[in-house]
């Protein structure tokens, strides 16, 4: 069978899949809840095809996300909640309605002035959003007020950069990143106290505070902590791996050689990455 590029030809696999008796046994075992911690995991197969730049591992993977839309569309259909064209008409409603300078009246505007517009249409959408639930007697949604739209689920980096931008736009944020780094400074002096007074508890506050202003700097940099720290991930594990293979050139194992041994290795390797 040829593959079809068909959105119908998905859908109908999924349906399938999800059929009582005929259907795949696992499929029909899940629900919303056991089925989201995939999305996650797509979505981050997604960036990480991206930052490899491997193009074809980024087709399946983007796929694979695809497919984690249409399970849920059709789990929410078999309870009729909505389907995968309600999906679809929703996302399509939305970007039209982001977008009045390209879908309405022509209009040159800058992205400061584009950012200001989608924010003011996001807060239409979201009073509209509390009304339609009031309308269909639905329960108010636990978190209110000016940050409760920032998904708790996110990475915390991330989150903790999506709370901090919204907190700015209400002018809720320092003007210069050197005030930032003064912070972080002023809470490393935090965490130290906390571990002269054998405090862990507080100790695990004050380290979060430190990744909190931290993120708040990499934010004032314009710069994304979670790849920031992903790409520092890498290069530790790029230069650990030479430490590993030049003692195994020497005839040791890891555990044989000393911390003053390895850490020399490890500048050899930063030096290389230099010199590269």
């Amino acid at each position: 069978m040829q593959p079809s590029r068909d959105i119908e030809r998905l859908l109908e696999i999924m349906a399938a899949l999800r059929t009582p008796k005929t259907g795949c046994s696992w499929d029909l075992a899940q629900d919303f809840k056991t089925i989201a911690p995939y999305a996650i995991e797509e979505a981050c197969e997604v960036v990480d095809a991206i930052e490899r730049e491997d193009f074809v591992d980024l087709r399946d993977e983007l796929g694979d996300l695809l497919l984690q839309v249409v399970f849920h569309a059709q789990m929410a259909g078999e309870r009729d909640l909505f389907d995968f064209g309600g999906v679809v008409e929703a996302v399509t409603t939305k970007m039209i309605r982001r977008h009045p300078h390209v879908f309405g009246e022509p209009a040159q505007r800058t992205p400061e002035a584009v950012e200001g517009v989608w924010a003011e249409i996001k807060a239409q959408e979201k009073a509209e959003k509390a009304a339609a639930r009031r309308a269909a007697g639905l329960p108010e949604q636990a978190r209110q007020g000016h940050l409760s739209d920032v998904p708790a689920v996110l990475p915390a980096l991330t989150r903790a950069i999506k709370l901090q931008e919204k907190a700015s736009k209400v002018g809720f944020d320092w003007n210069d990143a050197r005030l930032v780094l003064a912070k972080i400074r002023e809470e490393c002096d935090e965490v130290e106290e906390a571990l002269d007074r054998g405090d862990m508890a507080h100790v695990a506050e004050e380290i979060g505070d430190v990744l909190f202003a931290v993120a708040n700097l990499a934010r004032h940099a314009r710069t994304d902590p979670e790849a920031a720290l992903r790409a520092c991930n890498a290069k530790f594990e790029r230069r650990f791996h030479f430490i590993e293979k030049e003692l195994e050139r020497q005839g040791k194992k890891l555990g044989e050689a000393t911390l003053s041994e390895m850490d020399a290795l490890w500048d050899v390797a930063k030096a290389r990455e230099g010199a590269a």
